[in-house]
Parts: C-alpha cells; structure tokens; sequence
C-alpha cells in the first residue's frame, strides 16, 4: 500500500527508468500530481506508456544537465536520474558524472527556488568493493576512485555531499537513499545486471554466465518494497543517509540456481572472469530504516522474482 500524499505536487527525474517509472505509479496512486523528467538515454518511453491518459500525469524530455525550469509549486523533487547498470555508466562515463555534479545541483536550485524536499537516490556503490560487512551508513567505503566504475560511484558521492552541503548552507530539506540491488519489472533486459542477464539467459534456455566462482554475494530487494522506503524517506526528517535494501544474502551461483529452478530452464551454468572491481560482498544493514522510517522489505525474494519472471516471459514473447 502506498503512503498517502493527496494533493502534493511532485517531481520525478529518471522518471523513464526501471525504478523511476514505479515510483510515479506509487505516487500517483497516492493522489499525488507527478511531472515526470527524462532525456531516454537509458529510460525508455515504453515504461510511461501506461501513463499517457492519466491526468494527473506529465512528462518533460530534459537533460538535468541543463537548468530546469517549472511553472507553479513544487512539493518534493525525487533525483533518479543516471545510468545505473554498469552497461550503461561504461558506455556515458563523463554524461554520468555531469549528471551526479551539475545535474544534482540543478535541481538541488530547483528545489531551493520552489522550497521543496529534496531526495537523493544514492546507491551502495558507495562503498566500493567493502571491508565492512554488512554496510551500515557509517561506513565510508573502499572505493577506486580512477578505476572503470569510479564514474558511477564518484558522481554519487559527489552528489551526496552536495546534497548535505545544500542541506547544511540553505537549510534546504534533503533526503539521501543508498540503494542496494534492486529488481522487478521494466528493467532492461540488456543492462548487464545480473537479474535481467540471469533470467534472458534462462527463458531462452542459453548458458548463465556467471562472473568469477559465483561466491561473491548479493541482496536483492523488489521494487515495490523499495519504493515504498523512498516515498517514507521523503515523508522523514532524516537528513543523512539511508540504506534502502533487502538484507538477506546470497551468492551469485545460490542466485543462479534459483532463477533456473524458477523459470524451469535446462540452461547450464558457465563461469567467466570477474569484472575490475566487481563487489565481493553487497548486504545492506537497514537498521536505520527500520527505526526511523519503520520499513522494512516485504516482498520474499520468490514471490518478487516469480512476478518478475513472468514480465520478461511476456516481453521475450516466448524466448525471441
């Protein structure tokens, strides 16, 4: 169930990407009027597309890069706008961090202007390949700082600090989400993420490929559940950092095994070598969700992935 936020009138950047699209579900199932934001570098119009008769629904194509400008009041502004797979921050490596540095600090002006809430979607890649397990947000990180990913995690943790530098000289109200790994439908199918990679590769009954021995691990939380911190973080008064995931763990090769016994398949599990500064190990500590947003994931990683599964099975249209 959805927080209600009647009548508030809200901005979603990345409003065209896997978590982005979801969240103007929920909020305008909420009662919420929502101005969607994206340039379609990696969102994708098909993602709004359910939403073209809703009223209470628009759509601006823009860079954050560039100053935006809004007629009327602004409520909150929620920041998703980046390439999040490493398909994608590879492939945009400056795009990714002009949009952490100048794109943030765009609508951190915007929502100076309008006196808007503000909230960040950070990501756990923030703290690097970690040293701590699981990751509380005390934690600092271990992060290469001129290594392939550096785009992605840098531009976050730029944006973070310019969020609290915002927060601490204007007094602005801010939110920051630390993201961990998250799944459902509309992700691509092709982002190289590890879930969409898994279950393509299992529908169509191709080989898992999974990187290194398979006992680096992950924690996955769907995108309902996720969502529904975001819009409770941006309800808070909690200015520092959150962690948004689900805290139970498991290897790549457990997770790979799940998604074959899930979808059925005959795929054959192959091994290849592990991409530069690829996490060894990803488990979010949501002690400070639970207490100060009281959230927690719902949604068991089965049901999740059962819903998820049978999106791609629709969208693959029968494994083409």
């Amino acid at each position: 169930m959805e927080p209600q936020e009647d009548g508030l009138r809200v901005l979603v950047a990345g409003a065209a990407g896997f978590i982005g699209s979801h969240l103007c579900d929920a909020l305008l199932a909420g009662g919420c009027d929502v101005l969607g934001v994206d340039n379609f570098v990696t969102g994708s119009p098909r993602n709004l597309g359910h939403l073209a008769d809703e009223p209470r629904f628009r759509f601006l194509e823009h860079d954050i890069v560039e100053p935006l400008s809004i007629e009327g009041p602004l409520d909150a502004i929620f920041n998703l706008a980046s390439p999040a797979s490493p398909r994608d921050y590879l492939a945009h490596p400056v795009e990714t961090l002009r949009t952490g540095a100048e794109g943030t600090r765009n609508l951190l002006e915007l929502a100076r202007t309008k006196g808007a809430c503000y909230v960040l979607a950070s990501t756990s890649e923030v703290y690097g390949d970690p040293l701590e397990h699981p990751q509380k947000e005390t934690y600092w990180g271990n992060v290469n700082p001129v290594g392939p990913r550096s785009c992605y995690d840098e531009s976050k943790r730029f944006a973070e600090a310019l969020v609290m530098a915002y927060h601490r000289r204007h007094g602005l109200c801010t939110h920051i989400a630390r993201i961990f790994n998250t799944y459902g439908p509309r992700m691509q199918h092709d982002d190289g993420r590890i879930v969409p990679n898994f279950i393509v590769q299992a529908l169509r009954n191709q080989p898992i490929t999974v990187y290194g021995d398979g006992s680096q691990t992950r924690s996955f939380c769907y995108v309902d559940d996720l969502v529904e911190g975001l819009i409770l973080l941006s309800r808070s008064e909690e200015p520092y950092p959150v962690n948004l995931g689900n805290p139970h763990e498991m290897t790549v090769l457990e997770f790979a095994r799940l998604i074959r016994e899930l979808t059925g398949s005959e795929s054959e599990i192959v091994f290849e070598p592990l991409p530069e500064d690829d996490p060894q190990r990803r488990q979010p500590d949501i002690g400070r969700a639970k207490s100060v947003l009281g959230w927690k994931p719902r949604t068991s990683l089965q049901e999740g992935l059962r819903l998820t599964i049978e999106a791609f099975r629709r969208e693959l249209g029968g494994g083409g």
